[in-house]
């Protein structure tokens, strides 16, 4: 499923035009971005939780030359699956 296909999904089962949807879902996505961008996380009871982890830096090799580079410390978006998300796709 890609995001035009979930805007359409949320149109059908809201009653709403795909229009509304569509607004509804990007503003559902760029609340979640700026709240990982603050360094919050946002817990969707029953859904999961969408979080930031830090990556350390440290040093690595280009595989191609075998040059030794160093790879900057990141911040990574994670998402970890709630127990009824878990459960309805198990079961």
């Amino acid at each position: 499923m890609n995001k035009n296909d979930l805007t359409q999904h949320v149109s059908d089962r809201a009653g709403i035009g795909k229009n509304e949807a569509t607004k509804a879902v990007d503003a559902v996505f760029d609340v979640i971005s700026e709240a990982l961008k603050g360094g919050d996380e946002v817990r969707l009871t029953g859904f999961g939780v969408f979080a930031v982890a830090a990556r350390a830096g440290g040093k690595g090799r280009n595989p191609q030359t075998g040059e030794e580079i160093t790879i900057k410390p990141s911040k990574q978006p994670r998402f970890r699956a709630g127990k009824q998300l878990k459960d309805a796709v198990n079961g």
